[in-house]
């Protein structure tokens, strides 16, 4: 009897559930590769689909303007006959009108985005090369360069495999002021004797712990993936995840106010001392690095690539820190976007911070890039906009490969990691024959 009633009471909480599912709000542009000339319109097509089927009837709100700029079309229409199509307008410039749209339904909000570009590879960078950048970053070097390495080794034998030795490293760097810092990686080596080119990881924002590319080792390449944080890399989740909510919270605007004490000066120079460690390996072939990183990590390999010439060639996703005064000239700015407040706790519009930008701004370092680069992003990126990126990819002189993944936001697909990871091999395996 209790069995029945069990089944029973099952079968009726099963047929009195609502139905579930989600729904995915897509957004097209009218040309299937996105891009458009200077005054041309773009027409963009929303569809809503739940379980695989169109949606018909529903609202949806549709915002567009240039991207991460207040919307210049702010309107709510009914999707009809499964889709709908909006005139989103032009722009006049070379940049990027991006269409937001929402759909509420269930007391939920799911949200779609496209974004147009026009003539990307004409934008210019809105952020000055200062005049003394050189002679800045040259006494930064020179201050390392006084400074031992003092490399400190942990062995990690749970993080390696069959063909690879894996390491927790420690290593001496400057600081924030007169006392030196610690810069910490997890360092990964093929076993097999033998000279190999090396590979330096450098990481996306945050703070976490890592496990090094015990893989790529495997494949013959020497790996280092540091943290940036002057912290291990090995600790526990909890621990990361109480510095980035406490300590270490909002880090990227840390001394933005004085270029000799901004946040990024210890960790721009921390990754020429990582190399320095990796070109002092017995196993180095004494000739080939690179550098890779996303995001906060694709910054740093075109700073790591711009201020270190024993780099020979780099790998960047989407990389942050880029044209970030394109807010003080009214378009999109790179990630962290301390200029995009006018007002309040978050506004950072003063001079002195303005001018520390310069320093640091991805632009100003890719004009230096010289060495060979592929570098990936999608148009619907918002914590990195296109816009900033082609500001630093425009002015980079180096050779240079852009593979865009159109619809990406701020993440990969597995077909842009795969061919990453190919080029970098091919790249290094090429070099070191």
């Amino acid at each position: 009897m209790l069995r029945l009633a069990l089944l029973s009471l099952l079968a009726f909480s099963l047929a009195a559930q609502d139905r579930v599912g989600t729904i995915q709000v897509r957004v097209a542009t009218d040309h299937t590769d996105w891009r458009y000339e200077p005054g041309k319109p773009v027409k963009f097509q929303i569809t809503a689909v739940q379980d695989g089927h169109s949606l018909s009837g529903v609202k949806v709100t549709y915002r567009i303007g240039p991207e991460m700029m207040p919307p210049k079309i702010d309107q709510t229409a009914t999707i009809t006959a499964e889709s709908l199509t909006v005139e989103g307008g032009t722009m006049n410039e070379p940049g990027f009108l991006r269409c937001i749209a929402t759909v509420e339904k269930n007391g939920k909000t799911y949200r779609g985005l496209a974004t147009a570009a026009f003539q990307p590879e004409s934008i210019k960078p809105t952020q000055k090369d200062p005049a003394d950048f050189d002679e800045f970053w040259a006494a930064g070097k020179a201050a390392l360069a006084k400074l031992p390495i003092d490399a400190r080794i942990t062995p990690l034998p749970e993080y390696g495999n069959a063909q690879a030795d894996c390491y927790q490293v420690n290593l001496q760097n400057v600081g924030m002021g007169n006392a030196p810092s610690r810069f910490y990686g997890v360092l990964c080596e093929p076993k097999a004797p033998g000279k190999y080119p090396a590979l330096l990881s450098v990481p996306g924002a945050g703070v976490r712990p890592y496990r090094g590319m015990a893989e790529m080792a495997a494949r013959g390449v020497i790996t280092l993936q540091v943290g940036i944080h002057g912290i291990p890399v090995t600790m526990d989740q909890p621990v990361y995840d109480s510095l980035g909510s406490g300590a270490l919270a909002n880090y990227s605007v840390f001394g933005l106010d004085n270029r000799d004490r901004y946040y990024f000066r210890r960790v721009y120079l921390g990754c020429v001392r990582a190399n320095d460690y990796l070109t002092s390996l017995p196993k180095w072939d004494g000739e080939h690095l690179v550098v890779t990183g996303g995001s906060q990590g694709g910054a740093l390999s075109i700073v790591t690539a711009a201020l270190d010439p024993r780099v020979k060639g780099l790998a960047a996703y989407y990389p942050a820190l880029s044209d970030v005064t394109g807010y003080l000239q009214n378009r999109a700015g790179g990630w962290p976007h301390m200029f995009r407040a006018t007002e309040g706790p978050a506004a950072h519009r003063s001079q002195d911070k303005i001018e520390t930008s310069r320093y640091y701004d991805v632009v100003n370092f890719a004009r230096r890039v010289k060495v060979p680069g592929l570098y990936s992003w999608g148009f619907n990126d918002e914590t990195c906009p296109p816009t900033s990126m082609y500001s630093a990819y425009n002015v980079i002189p180096g050779q240079k490969k852009l593979m865009l993944a159109l619809e990406t936001g701020h993440n990969n697909v597995p077909e842009q990691v795969a061919e990453v990871q190919v080029w970098l091999l091919a790249f290094l395996h090429a070099a070191g024959q």
